[in-house]
């Protein structure tokens, strides 16, 4: 829960902000990389694999979203997260 305030402090546009898709974007891959770190030691985790390819598609939608409406918080959102493309 800590880790999610922070993340939504650090990506939000103003005050009251929770659910722009640059949040939701961040909050999205932190959970991405935990997921990812957790597969990599249940290799057999199949479920938890199908939640994650579900997470990757739906951040690509953002990401791809953001980049049709407001190309610089694109470029912003993909710098400051380590995003390639």
């Amino acid at each position: 829960m800590q880790e999610k305030t922070t993340v939504i402090t650090e990506f939000r546009t103003h005050e009251k902000d929770t659910g722009s898709p640059d949040v939701q974007i961040a909050l999205l891959t932190e959970r991405i990389n935990n997921l990812t770190e957790h597969l990599q030691s249940n290799r057999k985790d199949v479920a938890s694999r199908r939640g994650l390819m579900a997470m990757v598609s739906k951040r690509r939608r953002l990401l791809d979203y953001l980049k049709r409406k407001d190309e610089p918080r694109y470029q912003a959102v993909t710098k400051k997260l380590k995003l390639r493309r």
